[in-house]
Formats: C-alpha cells, sequence, structure tokens
C-alpha cells in the first residue's frame, strides 16, 4: 500500500509539472522524448569528427553532417565558404513561412577549441548521466538541440509557419579576420531578425541563461627603451629600459582599473629583451638578452572585456593615458583590434529571459534566471546586439569545463533543454508584444 501511495503522489507531482503547459504543447513536449535517443546518436556523431578552428576540414565535415539535417527539415540550406577570413566558413540555413510571424536567429558554431594535436579527441562516459567529449557543451549540444527542436516543429506541423534563420559560425573559438567578412553572415541575419537566440552552454547551468555578454577585444602594448649596460640604467640620456617601462603600465592598468564592475583585462603574453622574434598569428615569440644590458624591447598582447560600448571605450581611454605618461628616456604604444563587442542588458533581453523562465517553470524544470556576466565569455550572440529588439544565449547543452580536456555534458540535459527551446519558439511564434 506505501508503494501505490508514493506512485500516485509521484504521478500527481508529474501532472502539476505539466499543468501549464497546453495541449498542443504537451504534444510537442512528448515528440521531443520520442526522437531524444536519434539527437544523442547525432551529437555522438559529430563530437567524433575532430572541429578545431583552424582544421578546416573537420570544420566543413561537421557542416555537411549538419547541412543535411537542415535540407530534411526543409531549409534552404548553403555553406559560406570562409577562404577570404581565412576560416573553413559558415552554415546557413533559411525557412520561410507566415508574413506576420516573427523572424527569428538561431545562433550556434561548428568549430571547437581543440585542434588536431589536442589529446583531447574522443567521448567517453563518465557515468551515466555524464559525457566527457570535446566540445560537447560548447557546443555541439547545442548545436544538435536546436535542430532537435525544430524537429520536433517541423513533426507536429509548426515549423510550416515559422520564420527562421540559422546560422552556425566556423570561427567562435578563433574569428576569421577581417572581422567585417567573418561575421558578416551574422550580422545580415541579425538585420533581418527580430529576435536572436543563442544556443552556448552560458556557465553550464541550467537554471541561468545570458541577457548580456561582455564584449572581448585584443590588445597589443610595445614599449621601447635605449639599450645600454646595465650599469648605466636610470642615467639621464639611458633611462629606465622597455622591461621596466612596460611594469609600470601593467602596474597601472592593475591599481587604477581592476576594481571596475564588469571589466575584466588580461595580459596573455609577455616577450622582453634585446631582440625579439615575434609570431602574432600564432601568439608566440622568443627573445633574448642579457643580464648586464638595459631591455630594448617588450611586446604584451592580452584582452579587455567590459559589458557595455561606452565602459569599453571609456576605459580604452583610460588605459592609453596611462600609456602616455613614459619613464625616462622610453616610449609606449597601445594598439586595440576588432573583436567580440558587448551585448548589454535590455528591456526586450529581459522580456525574453522571462518568457523563457516561464517555459521552464510550466515544464517544472524551475526558474531561470540572469547569469551573471563575470561567469560566461563572450560569444557569436553580441553581433546581433545592435540589431534585434530581444535577445538570450546560453540555452543549449549544460555542462562543465568546457574549454579543457575535462569538458563535459549532462546527458539528461539535453532532452530538458530540447523540450524548453521547442516550447520556446512555439511560444514566440503565437507571442503578441
Amino acid at each position: 500500500m506505501k508503494k501505490l501511495i508514493l506512485l500516485f503522489i509521484f504521478v500527481a507531482l508529474q501532472i502539476s509539472a505539466f499543468a501549464q503547459l497546453s495541449a498542443v504543447e504537451s504534444k510537442l513536449v512528448d515528440r521531443v522524448d520520442y526522437n531524444n535517443e536519434d539527437g544523442l546518436e547525432l551529437l555522438k556523431e559529430i563530437i567524433a569528427i575532430n572541429s578545431g578552428t583552424m582544421n578546416f576540414e573537420g570544420v566543413k565535415q561537421v557542416g555537411d553532417v549538419l547541412h543535411k539535417e537542415f535540407d530534411d527539415l526543409g531549409f534552404e540550406t548553403s555553406w559560406e565558404d570562409g577562404s577570404e577570413f581565412n576560416r573553413s566558413g559558415h552554415l546557413i540555413a533559411k525557412h520561410f513561412g507566415s508574413e506576420n510571424a516573427p523572424k527569428i536567429l538561431l545562433i550556434g558554431h561548428l568549430d571547437t577549441v581543440f585542434e588536431k594535436d589536442s589529446p583531447f579527441q574522443e567521448m567517453t562516459m563518465v557515468d551515466e548521466n555524464t559525457m566527457k567529449a570535446p566540445g560537447i557543451a560548447d557546443m555541439k549540444g547545442g548545436d544538435v538541440i536546436m535542430l532537435q527542436a525544430l524537429r520536433a516543429l517541423k513533426e507536429n506541423n509548426h515549423l510550416k509557419d515559422m520564420n527562421i534563420w540559422v546560422v552556425m559560425t566556423g570561427d567562435e573559438e578563433y574569428s576569421g579576420s577581417p572581422l567585417e567578412l567573418s561575421k558578416k553572415a551574422l550580422i545580415d541575419a541579425a538585420k533581418w531578425a527580430d529576435i536572436a537566440i543563442g544556443f552556448e552552454n552560458g556557465d553550464g547551468n541550467p537554471a541561468t541563461a545570458n541577457i548580456s555578454r561582455r564584449g572581448s577585444i585584443k590588445w597589443e602594448l610595445k614599449t621601447e627603451g635605449n639599450p645600454a649596460h646595465s650599469s648605466q640604467i636610470f642615467r639621464e640620456d639611458v633611462g629606465a629600459g622597455a622591461i621596466f617601462e612596460a611594469s609600470r603600465i601593467l602596474n597601472a592598468f592593475y591599481e587604477e582599473l581592476r576594481s571596475e564592475e564588469f571589466l575584466t583585462f588580461n595580459p596573455g603574453m609577455m616577450i622582453g629583451g634585446t631582440t625579439l622574434e615575434h609570431d602574432a598569428v600564432n601568439k608566440s615569440g622568443t627573445a633574448f638578452g642579457k643580464d648586464n644590458v638595459v631591455s630594448k624591447e617588450v611586446i604584451i598582447s592580452g584582452d579587455l572585456r567590459g559589458l557595455s560600448p561606452e565602459q569599453v571605450e571609456r576605459v580604452k581611454a583610460k588605459m592609453q593615458d596611462i600609456v602616455s605618461q613614459n619613464r625616462p628616456q622610453t616610449k609606449a604604444t597601445l594598439t586595440f583590434y576588432p573583436g567580440y563587442p558587448p551585448m548589454a542588458p535590455t528591456d526586450g533581453n529581459r522580456e525574453l529571459l522571462s518568457i523563457y523562465s516561464d517555459v521552464s517553470e510550466d515544464l517544472g524544470q524551475g526558474k531561470v534566471v540572469a547569469v551573471n556576466p563575470l561567469k560566461a565569455g563572450a560569444a557569436d550572440v553580441s553581433f546581433t546586439a545592435d540589431f534585434v529588439d530581444m535577445a538570450i544565449d546560453a540555452v543549449g547543452m549544460s555542462g562543465a569545463d568546457d574549454h579543457t580536456v575535462n569538458e563535459v555534458g549532462y546527458v539528461p540535459k539535453f532532452k530538458t533543454q530540447t523540450q524548453r527551446a521547442a516550447i520556446l519558439l512555439l511560444r514566440l511564434q503565437n507571442w503578441e508584444n
């Protein structure tokens, strides 16, 4: 009798959890569940293909697999060759339905941080609920969740009226150059769209999603000094040398800027001495110097991340001011390069998060709140920020330790995240502001 009572309680809780779903939405959830194993097999197939950003053939191979999947869903699908920006390319898929339906941009990426020489190439099951694999969370899991949601919508006859434009980039982890060509496909789609949804993993927690993302731009600092015998350093005509000047600047960045909210800046590489060889493309270099010679030059490269364009521009100006206050007989130049723009939180983004959170709660999966921007890096969705009315990111595969050889995805969340995505798209189709 006790077991029977517990069974009744369990069933009642399950019914209550789905009480807010309409009959149409419940049927859509059933279709997601029915297709789940096929989706996991597709995920395993593309995980087995190395698609490190600079493995152009591997990125294209993943694109070819997903190209066929979109074709099967009735999308107009194409491959944009990336030779003009020195990358493999992008997968584009379009589906146009009713003129009055919202225009929705879905964003994924095909590349991972794990190149062909990475020791991390194969999938293993840590336990029955945890899959360890290169790129499973960032973001092959999200790519397949997107497809599975669209598949369920099609099979329940909802996709036919929807306006969907999919961009899966091949260089999210290491952007091609020039950036205006690398991100053109994404920006063109954003100019068309009303709503942008990114299927990245965010902070890996299904209880959060991104309504903002900090931008990421690269900077390079070069300092120069007068080479001389070290016994003469600090003399009026010799000065402090390039390394002391570089250390002054870095210390001032640290002391004057690090307390600002949502701002981070990181010097990732530094070489200095009498002579340098610097490979900017591969982020490497060598230096020669002697203990008894005043340093001639230093090169430091790093990144800068802020939450709004205004914050980024203000900090850039402050950094340039610090750089200009040179030590005796030294020079310094600071150069900023184009990068990922920030996506600031907006009312539209908050409203989209509210809709998504309602979906999650109606599915019995709990409330979804905005993630702290400090817990998530830059992503392709940021390039849509200036064009769409509403944007959200991190609705993809839950997991942990992405960008490391310990990257994992949580298998049960693959189905629940797909359920959320499918219901969200259905509700947006019928949503009225």
